[in-house]
């Protein structure tokens, strides 16, 4: 099986086919069953969120796989092939790793460094386990792709070079509002964005949170957090006309805030009114934006004014050159680039030597068959050894075979982890007439040492 991804970002497409494209909740559960059921997959993980949607795949054949995918994202979006196809990339093997792993290092999301993708990522990892649609591949790839982004945010600045779409959005808010300490701020949404927009709001100094959640309990609960109250979305109404700065983060498919709304929140007011969208599908009705006093700032306007943008870091294409000093940030961006071209080598050379493995264990298992056989043969032909002869010889004749087999398996297993490494292992079954695929190879591949 070969390692797929096929997606689309915020770096190839417009908001309008993100939204379009962006599944949650059953139909996310849905596509994910979709891909692993086609006949050329056998495994499949979903990364869906605000700025992109990536399916990542074990595939039997290339293009078997992104035809599949290709035409199971049409069909889920409701897009047609050609409108989807412009704005798609694929990924095969290598660059699949080196693009998980990027995502997962915040070098590929909207703004650069935000940690918010970890948790994005470990979602849809317990998604696709949870639904059964993750195999040893897929499970391996994304727990080291979350290796990956801890240990990038652990040893360079990356954090500090970029900043969450919140924060971006509150420095945005502050132009037209001003300081946002001391506000009053209405979050609609108690989902992990929600929640990252509240104790972000809570850093900055904004005295009065407001939380509105279909779900009230959830509401309350992240309420409690961030010393803020809950209220029911029907109370949304009277709380923007209070309020001055709002995020909105609900992305069910309809809109939280409407024009009707916000023009009846401004009646009789002189100040401003800040509304955060970072939903996909977009919470507020666009039309917002031509009330006056009211400002609307979306994930599309973010995207239009290339808010935290590095580049795409396929390759270092649209990447800063690491010999420029800008306070860090490009250093940053260089460091972490380097631990990717790091990890993405250990993980090509620990894939490479794992396929060695059942071979290995297979000559093992011949090796002991035969000590065992020969063993047994020896005693019936001695049958007057006493017992602590027999325990000897027997271990000695033990110890003289792993000492054979241990310099060839450390070898073989070195020569698997380098390029085209396959065929070492392929000449030990050949000599040994070995079978990897039986049982006892392949319930002890993975404590093998």
């Amino acid at each position: 099986m070969s390692l797929l991804a096929v997606g689309l970002s915020h770096r190839t497409a417009p908001v309008g086919v993100l939204e379009r494209v962006t599944v949650s909740g059953d139909a996310l559960v849905k596509l994910l069953h979709d891909v692993r059921q086609h006949e050329n997959v056998s495994e499949a993980l979903v990364v869906s969120t605000c700025n992109r949607v990536e399916v990542y795949a074990a595939v039997d054949r290339f293009h078997g796989g992104v035809t599949a995918v290709t035409n199971l994202l049409t069909v889920h979006s409701g897009l047609s092939t050609g409108e989807l196809a412009d704005h798609l990339y694929v990924h095969y093997q290598e660059r699949a790793v080196q693009h998980l792993f990027t995502v997962a290092c915040g070098l590929d999301s909207m703004v650069i460094g935000e940690g918010q993708i970890l948790g994005q990522i470990r979602s849809a990892l317990r998604l696709a386990q949870d639904e059964g649609t993750a195999g040893t591949m897929l499970n391996e790839l994304a727990q080291h792709a979350l290796r990956v982004g801890k240990r990038a945010h652990a040893e360079t600045g990356i954090d500090r070079a970029g900043a969450s779409l919140v924060g971006v959005g509150l420095t945005l808010a502050e132009r037209v509002i001003g300081p946002v300490a001391g506000r009053r701020a209405l979050v609609i949404g108690a989902g992990s964005m929600s929640s990252l927009a509240a104790a972000t709001l809570a850093r900055a100094g904004v005295t009065d949170i407001v939380i509105a959640n279909r779900t009230f309990e959830r509401a309350a609960r992240l309420a409690e957090t961030v010393g803020g109250r809950a209220v029911e979305p029907a109370a949304v109404p009277a709380e923007l006309a209070e309020a001055d700065l709002v995020i909105s983060c609900v992305g069910a498919g309809h809109r939280s805030i409407t024009v009707d709304m916000v023009e009846a929140a401004m009646r009789g007011r002189n100040d401003a009114l800040f509304l955060l969208d970072l939903a996909l599908p977009h919470d507020v009705e666009p039309g917002v934006r031509a009330l006056p006093g009211v400002t609307l700032v979306d994930l599309e306007s973010m995207q239009q004014v290339g808010l935290g943008a590095a580049g795409s870091a396929d390759g270092g294409r649209g990447l800063p050159e690491c010999t420029v000093s800008d306070g860090g940030r490009t250093q940053a961006i260089c460091d972490v680039r380097r631990i990717i071209a790091e990890e993405v080598a250990a993980y090509l050379d620990a894939e490479r030597a794992s396929v060695v493995t059942p071979t290995v264990i297979a000559l093992r298992n011949m090796a002991a068959g035969v000590v065992e056989a020969e063993i047994g043969r020896l005693m019936s032909r001695l049958p007057e050894l006493d017992g602590r002869v027999r325990d000897e010889v027997t271990q000695t004749v033990r110890r003289v075979v792993d000492k054979l087999l241990h310099e060839p398996t450390v070898r073989v297993k070195k020569l698997a982890a380098s390029p085209g490494g396959g065929h070492y292992a392929e000449a030990l079954r050949e000599l040994f007439d070995l079978d990897p695929t039986t049982p006892e190879a392949v319930s002890r591949m993975e404590t093998d040492e």
